[in-house]
């Protein structure tokens, strides 16, 4: 269908690699926007009107923009009801669903970024994702229950989690214990992801050459 047809705005090896395993994963119709991030392509004013932060990924649809990386997986996945992705209103696992979407940006995030910069965060009083220890074992407890987030059901919440901890225990920002290493396994295997990794591999060797 045309109007769901999506502007995806790109970088590879940035965080919008998550969100084209989506876009795989949902099997979408998308126009592919590319950013050299190494030359500042999105501090460019024509990226700038588009995400006044400078950051990936961002995606255009039907007359509305969307940036921050939940939000677009919550958009996406809703977009693409065929896939189920994301469970609807109603179900049960629809608020489980939400819940790790957000945390990702909420506390998974953050909680990285102080650790990378080895600041000193806020006390846990004020501080959105309290400390970092309780922050990952929340995340740790919920992947025993397994195989997926949500238990036996697959969602986009996996994508854009599998995503991230591939690429922070890479960072050695999370440790390799083997439930997280064991979870990154499964989510990459899927033949989008698959698919996802190498055509940004083509893109990047591109850009690089």
């Amino acid at each position: 269908m045309d109007n769901q047809r999506v502007t995806f705005f790109h970088s590879p090896q940035s965080r919008s690699a998550g969100t084209r395993a989506l876009l795989e994963e949902l099997g979408a119709d998308y126009d592919l926007h590319l950013l050299n991030l190494k030359v500042g392509e999105q501090r460019e004013p024509t990226y700038l009107a588009i995400n006044p932060m400078g950051k990936v990924p961002a995606i255009h649809h039907d007359g509305a923009l969307i940036t921050e990386q939940p939000a677009v997986f919550i958009y996406l996945a809703d977009l693409y009801p065929a896939a189920k992705l994301a469970p609807p209103p109603g179900n049960p696992l629809r608020g489980p669903y939400l819940r790790w979407l957000v945390f990702y940006g909420s506390c998974f995030e953050p909680a990285m970024v102080d650790k990378s910069m080895q600041r000193e965060p806020a006390p846990p009083s004020t501080c959105g994702y309290g400390d970092y220890d309780t922050m990952l074992k929340t995340l740790i407890d919920q992947l025993e229950r397994g195989p997926y987030l949500l238990g036996e059901t697959f969602s986009a919440a996996d994508v854009l989690w599998g995503t991230a901890l591939n690429w922070t225990t890479m960072f050695k920002l999370v440790p390799e214990l083997p439930v997280i290493r064991a979870y990154i396994d499964r989510v990459l295997a899927r033949p989008a992801l698959q698919r996802a990794a190498a055509k940004d591999a083509e893109l990047l060797a591109a850009q690089t050459a």
